[in-house]
């Protein structure tokens, strides 16, 4: 009977060294490959173009010989040497010259790609024509022709060959400079595949890919730059298990809302991070691509098309002229700086009451802006006085009219504030404009103007139909009307973040409350554009899309958060609040609607006023506030606007303040 084999005493540890070696040395590999392509990289020019002469002249004497040796199956007759040694020297100089002439000297092998394949094959086809045409009329006799077709071939083979393996040694000596996260990208469209092309040859993208995820079927198992196509959003739990990803690149920058939002509850359900980048065209105009991936936004799920702008009308109404901004610190009136000093005006005023806003904003145009003056101006819009100080000192030519009271619940409670500021204001700073003589005067609105049913939108309406009725020949007023915009002063995403933050919960004041968004960047360059359209008396009226539930707005916030809805943030229904309604409106029906040049941009032509009566009215709003007549200054505002309709929050303020003053009376 055998015995057993004896075990070395070591041999158990030296075998599992041995695997483990084995297992780093792919690793090992890599970084060795990696500290190479750096030392060649760091090379000077000329040593690194000479590289590239050595390869290329190496290769076109190896796809002569070669051509020989297929031509003749590897057995070369004697005889047929000396063609060989006619040819080789005709081949490398024709093909040194037209090589040099195209410049293929002159590129990064690392980005190489199928239009340098084509160039190749077409300085290859060049010089192998001329080649053969020198070797035909100078050379011997009796010349195998299918040497020069193969040798083309063959030299075609070799410097694309030559190419594409330097790449691909680049991209997988990249992998070593890293410690790279295994993700998916969502969406295997043209910016999928550029993305992932980058993620390769970038050594600052700490990325791996494992693959795509895709909801087009007929895209499924698909093989992509050697990367599959692993399947759908559905089946992205199951994925994102078995391949160890935590992460997911969201590559479809012309996703519609409804489609950002399936994406992101399959990366919920998942449990995996989301981020995405933008459009190309962002990409080409950016600071490259690392630093535009992002995390997704609740702007990305409302799904709006970029906006296209006839930049020249804009350039040519706004370049070399003083443009004043009034509410200049407010989230509107702030953009509209940013966006106006991209066309290089004379100079910007911004125009605000509160200083310390006007401070940030000085600090902030100064290092985005520094080649456009920015003058900050203290000061209210019911100062007829400052107001002209400031146009006299500065001469704007165009002037957009941003301040106003904003909060619908707040002014509810500050009628006489709300009247004074947003109606009164509105026409004092009109009328400075019109004696002044500025050219064109554009009035930021709201859709909460139309049928109002607040006091914040009533005084709103009213602001509208100064700027209509109360022009001038030399005065262009127009009024520009929008709704909620993402991220303002006042709006829901702040305090929804806040909200989060703090553990929750999040209020929302009814579950079919639904509001028209857009960002404020969208929204302040369709003003830019309406504000170059129409002779004056018009109200621009932007393309809000479809309205957003307010609930399910809360819904994303907390997703996007890394949080599940109603399990670790609870929502809350708290009522609707005073003046508020369920549904915002764009247009009323007694408006007439007509396309203007711009898809986004529509304008009604509304009726508009007896200027010397809305006069008469505004003399009487002023003595209203200054006796601070609450039932009579809101009786004048239905008046003056007859399709408001007061909350029953101030119809009780109106009893209240009756019976006071019949107590005071008695």
């Amino acid at each position: 009977m055998r015995k057993p084999a004896q075990i070395a005493p070591g041999a158990v540890a030296d075998a599992r060294r041995n695997a483990m070696r084995q297992k780093h040395q792919p690793a090992m590999l890599r970084d060795h490959l990696a500290k190479l392509v750096d030392r060649l990289e760091s090379l000077d020019g000329r040593i690194h173009r000479s590289l590239v002469w050595a390869g290329q002249i190496s290769a076109f004497l190896l796809s002569g010989i070669l051509a020989f040796a297929f031509r003749f199956d590897l057995r070369l007759p004697p005889d047929f040497g000396t063609y060989a040694l006619y040819c080789l020297p005709i081949w490398v100089i024709v093909k040194t010259i037209v090589f040099r002439l195209q410049q293929l000297d002159r590129g990064w092998w690392r980005f190489v790609s199928v239009h340098d394949l084509g160039r190749l094959a077409a300085a290859n086809l060049i010089a192998s024509a001329a080649a053969t045409i020198l070797i035909h009329f100078l050379g011997p006799g009796g010349f195998p022709r299918s040497v020069y077709l193969l040798d083309f071939l063959n030299c075609f083979l070799a410097t694309s060959g030559l190419r594409v393996g330097v790449r691909m040694l680049v991209e997988y000596a990249s992998e070593a400079r890293r410690n790279a996260v295994s993700i998916f990208i969502y969406g295997a469209g043209a910016c999928g595949v550029m993305l992932s092309r980058e993620i390769r040859s970038n050594p600052a993208l700490p990325f791996t890919v494992c693959g795509f995820i895709d909801d087009n079927p007929q895209k499924r198992r698909a093989s992509i730059q050697g990367l599959k196509v692993l399947g759908s959003g559905k089946e992205l739990r199951g994925l994102a298990a078995r391949y160890g990803v935590r992460e997911i690149l969201i590559a479809i920058p012309s996703a519609a809302g409804f489609e950002m939002t399936s994406i992101l509850a399959h990366c919920q359900e998942a449990g995996i991070r989301c981020r995405t980048m933008p459009a190309i065209a962002d990409l080409i105009r950016g600071r490259g691509l690392l630093g535009q991936i992002r995390d997704v936004g609740v702007e990305d799920l409302l799904g709006r098309t970029p906006v296209v702008l006839e930049e020249e009308e804009i350039s040519n109404q706004l370049a070399g002229r003083a443009v004043m901004v009034t509410g200049a610190g407010g989230s509107i009136g702030s953009e509209i700086c940013r966006q106006v000093a991209r066309f290089r005006p004379r100079r910007i005023i911004a125009f605000d009451l509160s200083e310390n806003a006007l401070f940030h904003l000085e600090q902030e145009m100064k290092n985005s802006f520094p080649e456009v003056p920015f003058h900050p101006e203290v000061g209210s819009i019911q100062n007829r006085r400052r107001l002209d100080d400031v146009i006299e000192n500065y001469h704007p030519g165009i002037l957009y009219h941003a301040a106003a009271f904003k909060h619908v619940p707040l002014m509810e409670n500050h009628i006489v504030e709300a009247v004074e500021n947003n109606i009164l204001g509105t026409y004092t700073v009109l009328t400075a404009a019109i004696e002044h003589g500025i050219s064109d005067f554009v009035m930021i609105s709201s859709d909460k103007a139309v049928r109002p049913s607040n006091v914040m939108g009533a005084t709103k309406r009213v602001a509208e139909l100064l700027t209509i009725s109360v022009g001038a020949a030399r005065t262009k007023a127009v009024a520009v009307r929008f709704g909620n915009v993402l991220g303002s002063n006042g709006s829901v995403i702040p305090l929804f973040k806040k909200q989060i933050a703090s553990g929750g919960p999040i209020t929302v004041t009814h579950p079919e409350m639904r509001r028209y968004f857009m960002t404020i960047p969208e929204a302040v360059q369709l003003v830019l554009q309406a504000s170059t359209m129409g002779n004056g008396g018009e109200i621009f009226v932007l393309d809000m899309g479809q309205p957003v539930k307010i609930v399910d707005l809360a819904r994303n916030l907390i997703a996007l958060s890394g949080l599940r809805p109603d399990v670790d943030i609870r929502i809350e229904f708290t009522g609707v609040r005073a003046g508020e309604k369920l549904f915002e409106e764009i247009t009323m029906e007694s408006e007439a609607t007509a396309p203007t040049r711009h898809e986004k941009i529509h304008v009604f032509l509304g009726a508009r006023e007896d200027p010397r009566r809305l006069l008469g009215q505004i003399q009487e709003l002023r003595r209203l506030c200054r006796d601070r007549d609450i039932p009579n200054l809101v009786l004048l505002i239905k008046e003056m606007a007859p399709e408001y309709n007061p909350s029953s929050h101030v119809l009780r303020t109106l009893v209240v303040s009756e019976r006071r003053s019949r107590a005071i009376a008695v």
